[in-house]
């Protein structure tokens, strides 16, 4: 294997067991969530960790194989799937709200595995000369700046609820 091939291996080692994490993460923040909001916004992002664990899994087989990078053929929807969802969950729950510092540091920490997650993925991008490489990075590196957006708003929610529906909702005074 090239130098270049061995680093691309080891990257591929790292994203997946970080996808993993997040996962494990995420599942069990969805268990332990009292707000409908996070029991879903959780579960949905454990399920796009999985998609992005199984993606460079496939990836990982094919570099193994001396087959090169393959065609992955991923696109984010850049969180409006899980913006989606999660402004869905807040419209059903919207009075029975239950703030807990627990869910309350889920969040950050939640918010924490995006942002490193982001970084690494950013940071790969721009080491590695594979084209294809290069533009997986940088397409799962938005991803998760719109995992981290929408954690942010739920963090806000949990916080201040009315504020959170005066900003998002821009009424306008008459």
């Amino acid at each position: 294997m090239t130098f270049e091939q061995d680093k691309t291996i080891e990257a591929l080692r790292i994203s997946i067991q970080m996808e993993i994490d997040g996962k494990a993460f995420y599942i069990k923040s969805s268990d332990d969530s009292r707000n409908e909001p996070g029991k879903k916004l959780f579960a949905r992002l454990a399920e796009e960790e999985d998609i992005h664990r199984r993606i460079f899994l496939s990836i990982f087989d094919s570099m193994s194989n001396k087959k090169g990078w393959p065609q992955t053929d991923f696109q984010p929807d850049k969180g409006q799937g899980l913006r989606t969802l999660f402004i869905e969950a807040i419209e059903q729950t919207r009075t029975n709200l239950q703030t807990m510092d627990t869910e309350l540091d889920a969040v950050i920490r939640a918010r924490q595995m995006e942002t490193n997650t982001y970084d690494y993925y950013t940071a790969r991008s721009g080491e590695t000369s594979v084209a294809a490489e290069k533009e997986f990075y940088h397409l799962l590196a938005m991803q998760e700046q719109g995992h981290n957006l929408i954690l942010a708003d739920y963090f806000e929610y949990l916080n201040n609820p009315a504020g959170f529906f005066v900003n998002k909702e821009h009424p306008h005074l008459d």
